[in-house]
């Protein structure tokens, strides 16, 4: 019996990480292809370099303005994500806390909004950007990524604020906190789980998205990285290995914070399954 257990632990192990490796590939091959020289590119891409050639990265940061586009990507994803989480959380608990008609269908709005595909309303959202004078603006950005994404947040957040007793709340207002102190000191602190996993699935969102960018920055001095790395494509001609490299350090700072923070996904997920 024991055998037979550690031989299909071992067989399950062993799909596991041929599965991983499957799904990293692309990564890898981009990887290992972009410390090439692009003749060796061109060569075989399947090869390993004859040496790790670190000129393409230097290349890449001069040609994508790396730098000015980061911290165009951080703003941008920290101030959509940051009105998300503040407008999500209040809409959820109150949606949630409120047992009438209206706000039972004011929540079936944003769940039916979250079935609309982006395609159908891009034109539409162009037009608006347009109208409020939000083109080529990186705040603007950030405002089109909060209306995007409340929809899926507040669903998050109602169904984790059914698991939290009613009467905590009750007796904080029995000691005489108004609604706000309600929500800022008693709930807001038992949502971190939903909120942790609300912030991290919407900032690898927005930091992967070309093309809402795309749509709304025409100025190449407020690109994000994608949109950046877009640039090292030509017309006639287009440097691979740049590329590569700029692909790299472009998804590099992402899959860094996606390492540290991927259990408080699984977590927040999970609890607020099971709360819901």
């Amino acid at each position: 019996m024991k055998k037979k257990r550690a031989i299909s632990s071992v067989l399950i192990n062993a799909g596991l990480i041929i599965g991983a490796l499957i799904w990293l590939s692309p990564l890898l091959l981009a990887l290992m292809n972009s410390f090439k020289t692009n003749g060796e590119l061109l060569t075989n891409v399947m090869s390993l370099p004859t040496e790790l050639n670190f000129d393409n990265y230097a290349r890449t940061l001069d040609k994508m303005h790396y730098f000015r586009s980061f911290g165009n990507t951080v703003l941008v994803a920290g101030v959509s994500v940051t009105l998300i989480i503040l407008f999500s959380a209040v809409a959820g608990w109150k949606l949630c806390r409120t047992k009438t008609k209206l706000s039972g269908f004011i929540y079936a709005l944003f769940i039916f909004s979250m079935l609309i595909p982006f395609s159908s309303i891009m034109i539409p959202i162009y037009r608006v950007i347009l109208a409020l004078k939000l083109k080529n603006s990186l705040i603007g950005l950030a405002l089109v990524y909060a209306g995007l994404g409340v929809s899926m947040a507040v669903f998050l957040y109602h169904g984790f604020v059914k698991g939290i007793p009613q009467e905590l709340e009750e007796a904080a207002m029995m000691d005489g906190c108004n609604q706000f102190q309600v929500f800022w000191y008693m709930v807001l602190p038992l949502l971190k789980p939903i909120t942790a996993t609300v912030c991290i699935t919407n900032v690898l969102w927005v930091w992967n998205d070309f093309l809402l960018p795309l749509i709304v920055l025409g100025d190449n001095k407020k690109y994000t990285l994608l949109l950046s790395t877009n640039t090292l494509f030509g017309q006639y001609s287009s440097d691979w290995t740049a590329i590569l490299s700029a692909l790299i350090i472009a998804a590099l700072p992402v899959i860094i914070f996606y390492a540290f923070f991927q259990k408080q996904i699984l977590r927040g997920i999970s609890e607020g399954a099971l709360k819901g």
